[in-house]
């Protein structure tokens, strides 16, 4: 069985979310099993945090959910009781509660309602004598809060229950501007108010956070599981439009839960893979469009991501109406020729501060082009896009992102913004600045050159020029390395000799190769050498003084450390890729590829974030993972990987 503290992930496709534990301890404050997007895919909004569980029978009391009080408090404990777990179909567990008697529960989110089904059934009851008239207990926690926030015992927080004739369906608002909880069950309400204080998440606690809360408990629900599995479907809607109408009898919702949860089964198995399934958690709707959240539980859209993500999780998976409603939706977002970096969690405006943006949509363009999904209609918007970005960057476009007049190499940046992907900032401390000629910017900024110049030949001598300035200025004569950053703070001929991932892209990662021969296979070689780990590769060599090789503590530790040799999981694609290229993609190749460099990220599927990738680990070993343990762009460069493995060649340079 997986450990308690790994975590399971339903997702409802438009940004909502349940989440917790193997353990059903809640360690975030983003653990929950109704947490709704009120203005997909932002506006995350928490409204039932958990459940208090437990089975009466024979005079004795059987919990079924545990939880964590401060300071360390642990009540109660199922470490005996809790003896099996699962994610497939949906996250399930079984408790054992006597030799002969144990209770399975189930959670599931419906990605047709955006409804969370909650089941639980006893087994073997009618042999054993202790489990006479068994009846279960449950209390909902609820809160009403933003999702980065907590909650905290209030008078204003509102307990009044609209209850059916039946007591089959209970609705709540905690708070006047928040939607309204709707319960509907088979089972029995009792309304007993309370609070439970001083819930403690020790994930928060790790990351230097505020990590205890308190949570309001409106009543007590009751199901003879004697009779009949016990179902709960807890979903939100607006005020405006909650009424008695969605109250349904105890017979409607055991029949709607059965619905809910034979269509979702099948839409999964339709899905694919495994990986595929845990793919499909990522693509959520934005403005009746389609768009990708660059991880759970934390994150929103992300221009980078998105289009580093959706070659693995979409085109490669052959998801292409995805893709493509992606790629028309985000071409919509142009301003002085670049695409946002992300959007906010609130407000409509989207943030522009990203030099490489941009150029991943052409990457991402390039793959989807390359299938014969689209239409002549779609191809002329999307080739439009592209060359508004490359006539922007080349003329010039914020934060100094203009295409030299010297070299044609993309030159960016100005004090006090980060515009790379690495790109930690703490107040006004940019940790890695790399003002200048970011090498990975510039296997970017040749790469769309050539892409463009497959439909306008006009780009040809540009994309030859920028490439002919690479080779002259990025290779190190004293390692073979390549530069991370040439002509640092737009300072001529100023290099910075850091040994860091990004050189990667001049060999694999991009449709087009900068390197070949020895030059790539130094490269190689010694990216492989002194940042490669089971987990990817490390932002920076171990050798380095400013290395930093544990991710945690306060904000300021972790983002100091974030890209000065944190690991990053999704590293891992281009690295195999250009692995493959410099030995040949053959099938030897892949075979030991597969061996030695996705063994490790398949292990880890079946920890941390259940089925899915973290966002990174540590640098030094044992390389526990950190910060999101469901992210996109992880995943995505595996799927895309796999694909390589199974035989597809790569663009030769």
């Amino acid at each position: 069985m997986a450990r308690f503290e790994d975590e399971w992930l339903e997702a409802d496709g438009f940004g909502g979310f349940a989440s917790g534990t193997v353990g059903t301890l809640r360690t975030r404050r983003y653990h929950a099993l109704l947490l709704t997007a009120t203005r997909p895919p932002g506006g995350r909004t928490v409204l039932v945090n958990g459940v208090e569980a437990w089975l009466e029978a024979g005079g004795q009391r059987y919990p079924l959910s545990m939880q964590r009080y401060a300071p360390d408090v642990i009540y109660p404990d199922l470490s005996a009781s809790l003896v099996a777990f699962d994610t497939e179909p949906w996250p399930t567990w079984r408790f054992q509660l006597n030799t002969q008697t144990s209770v399975v529960a189930e959670v599931l989110v419906s990605k047709a309602t955006c409804e969370t089904v909650l089941r639980w059934r006893i087994e073997n009851a009618e042999k054993s004598a202790e489990m006479i008239a068994p009846v279960l207990k449950v209390r909902l926690l609820l809160s009403g809060r933003d999702y980065h926030s907590l909650h905290h015992e209030n008078s204003a927080f509102n307990f009044n229950a609209k209850i059916s004739d039946d007591s089959a369906c209970v609705n709540w608002q905690p708070y006047g501007d928040l939607p309204v909880i709707h319960a509907a069950t088979n089972g029995a309400y009792t309304h007993a108010p309370d609070w439970y204080r001083n819930f403690c998440y020790v994930r928060e606690r790790e990351r230097g956070l505020d990590f205890t809360e308190d949570l309001a408990t409106p009543g007590v629900f009751s199901f003879n599981l004697a009779d009949a599995d016990a179902v709960m479907i807890l979903s939100a809607t607006s005020a405006a439009v909650a009424s008695a109408s969605s109250c349904v009898s105890a017979q409607t919702a055991a029949g709607h839960s059965a619905e809910l949860m034979s269509a979702e089964q099948q839409r999964r198995a339709k899905l694919g893979s495994r990986l595929q399934r845990s793919a499909d958690a990522y693509v959520v709707s934005r403005n009746g469009g389609r768009t990708i959240l660059a991880g759970f539980p934390w994150f929103t859209d992300w221009g980078r991501d998105t289009f580093i993500a959706m070659r693995g999780l979409l085109i490669a998976s052959n998801r292409l109406d995805d893709a493509e409603a992606i790629l028309l939706e985000w071409s919509g977002t142009l301003s002085e020729d670049m695409l946002p970096n992300r959007f906010p969690d609130y407000g409509d405006t989207p943030e522009y501060n990203s030099v490489d943006a941009s150029l991943w949509f052409v990457v991402a363009v390039h793959d989807y082009l390359a299938t014969p999904h689209a239409s002549a209609e779609t191809r002329a918007r999307l080739q439009q896009a592209v060359e508004a970005i490359i006539t922007g960057y080349t003329n010039g476009t914020r934060f100094n992102i203009h295409a030299s007049t010297e070299d044609g190499l993309l030159s960016a940046g100005v004090p006090g913004v980060q515009l790379t992907w690495m790109d930690a900032k703490v107040g006004d401390w940019v940790v890695t600045p790399r003002i200048g000629k970011p090498v990975e910017v510039q296997a970017l900024w040749i790469n769309a050159l050539r892409i463009a110049a497959s439909w306008n030949p006009q780009w040809q001598q540009a994309a030859a020029r920028a490439l002919q300035a690479f080779h002259e200025h990025f290779i190190d004569p004293s390692t073979q390395m390549l530069f991370d950053n040439v002509d640092v703070d737009h300072v001529k001929g100023a290099t910075d000799r850091s040994i860091r991932p990004n050189q990667i892209f001049a060999v694999g990662g991009l449709p087009f190769q900068l390197l070949d021969g020895a030059a790539a296979r130094a490269v190689v070689d010694q990216v492989e050498a002194q940042l490669l780990t089971p987990m990817g590769l490390r932002t920076l060599a171990a050798s380095d003084p400013a290395y930093r090789g544990r991710y945690g503590g306060s904000p300021l530790a972790r983002d100091g450390a974030y890209h000065q040799g944190t690991v990053w999981p999704w590293l891992l694609g281009p690295f195999v890729e250009a692995w493959l290229r410099v030995r040949g993609n053959t099938t030897d190749a892949r075979a030991e590829a597969e061996q030695r460099f996705l063994a490790p990220l398949y292990a880890h599927l079946d920890h941390a974030g259940l089925d899915h990738l973290s966002e990174i680990a540590d640098g030094d070993a044992p390389h526990a993972p950190a910060g999101t343990p469901f992210q996109a762009w992880s995943l995505g460069e595996l799927l895309r990987i796999e694909s390589l493995l199974a035989g597809l060649k790569p663009t030769s340079a």
